[in-house]
């Protein structure tokens, strides 16, 4: 960590006061002051919590404390394990580290507020343009946009000194997640909050799963759309909020009234597959990476087995699975080409006989690190190619393009509807 007079002379260099005032409240506790350690969830993801957290309830259903306390200019919004942070502003420039609140900054009406990415910006910003593309004037501005991430080999390194530079008046990233970067310890975490800005944030809700030793007594969990409203109340924006959260609500509510009865419903598995290896995600467990799949009620075809990060299947065990449907993650306009590996899979002895592969229902899906306005187009895609007979065809998807044009007649939300929310104009 930096010492006194170092991080005195970058402060120096700051032509601008702060317009966050304070951290503090019940759910941040000790952190920062020695409650910070372990190792990250997942780095490519991501106010008081609601029931399981599932994300499958209203939009709109808040917890207590969800709006933002303002007196005067001065406002507050709470988010665990960050806590309550105050502000005299909204926020100009902002740190961002996934898609998530990315997305969000978008929806929100802020997208030109975010001055990083943890990963490389050209990339992350196809991938939300690709979702973008039919919401006429929406669109996510990259240009001059950092890459915080500089690790190799799988590590995770994110340069102190970027912060610095960067002089942004929010950290929208989990403390939590940071401390477990190379090279980073809790003082470093509490030393950006302290000298640079506040850290506003929640990654662990993606698939609940257990944060740093020191931070478990007091963490929280949320929805997707319980993280939106806190986020959107951050950028004073809670009309907007509960306009996107009453589209989400509709087509919810028009998903579950389509539905089959459950014994007709197909089992799902959602996987990455790598050279010759399936590494298998749940779809029936809570947190936001399966807010687009859970409405659906589908059986969890890896239910019956003990999955974590570390699971992984050769095709003989998937074979034994045998899931009716696959959804390939990471699949639009992302990471993986998943018409090859279709084809990969439709050419092995052994691959070419699971179901899904047999059956034409191998598919490229969603990013689970997803925000409001990707949930409501992964929701979209799910339930076509779920239920196609019930939701209209999936018209397929091939590497590079955007998320497929579907005809305005069979599209299951209004996109005339969204764009005036994310770009001002009004529902």
């Amino acid at each position: 960590m930096a010492d006194e007079s170092t991080s005195g002379d970058r402060l120096a260099g700051s032509t601008r006061r702060r317009r966050l005032l304070r951290t503090g409240g019940v759910a941040i506790g000790g952190l920062l002051a020695g409650c910070l350690g372990g190792t990250a969830d997942d780095p490519n993801e991501g106010t008081e919590p609601t029931g399981d957290g599932n994300g499958d309830g209203s939009a709109s259903d808040g917890a207590d404390g969800s709006e933002a306390e303002s007196t005067g200019d001065a406002y507050a919004v709470e988010l665990a394990p960050a806590g309550e942070v105050a502000f005299d502003a909204v926020p100009e420039d902002v740190m961002v580290y996934s898609l998530l609140y990315a997305d969000m900054a978008v929806a929100f009406g802020h997208g030109d507020a975010v001055n990083s990415l943890g990963f490389d910006a050209d990339a992350g910003g196809n991938t939300l343009d690709a979702y973008y593309a039919d919401l006429d004037g929406v669109a996510f501005e990259r240009e001059g946009v950092a890459q915080l991430n500089t690790g190799s080999g799988g590590g995770i390194t994110v340069d102190r000194e970027l912060l610095y530079e960067l002089d942004s008046d929010l950290h929208l990233a989990d403390p939590c997640l940071f401390v477990s970067f190379d090279g980073w310890e809790e003082g470093d975490v509490a030393e950006i909050r302290d000298n640079v800005a506040p850290w506003f944030g929640n990654v662990y809700s993606r698939r609940h799963s257990e944060p740093p030793e020191p931070c478990r007594d007091e963490y929280a969990y949320y929805t997707l759309w319980e993280i939106a409203e806190r986020v959107a109340s951050v950028f004073r924006e809670e009309e907007r909020f509960a306009a996107l959260a009453a589209v989400h609500d509709d087509l919810t509510e028009r998903i579950r009234s389509g539905l089959p009865p459950a014994e007709e419903r197909p089992t799902v598995a959602a996987l990455i597959y790598m050279d010759g290896t399936y590494y298998p995600s749940r779809t029936d467990t809570p947190g936001f990476a399966n807010a687009h799949v859970r409405p659906f009620g589908v059986p969890d075809a890896f239910a019956a087995d003990d999955v974590t990060y570390e699971t992984a299947y050769d095709h003989e065990q998937l074979l034994e699975v045998d899931p009716d449907v696959i959804f390939h993650q990471y699949g639009i306009a992302s990471y993986y080409d998943v018409a090859a590996i279709r084809e990969e899979l439709a050419d092995h002895p052994v691959a070419s006989e699971l179901s899904a592969v047999a059956n034409d229902r191998f598919y490229a899906a969603g990013d689970p690190v997803q925000g409001p306005i990707m949930n409501l187009f992964q929701l979209e895609a799910t339930a076509k190619q779920l239920f196609p007979d019930r939701f209209g065809e999936w018209p397929g998807y091939e590497r590079g393009e955007d998320y497929p044009t579907i005809p305005a007649d069979e599209r299951l939300f209004d996109r005339d509807r969204v764009a005036p929310i994310v770009t001002g104009g009004g529902e």
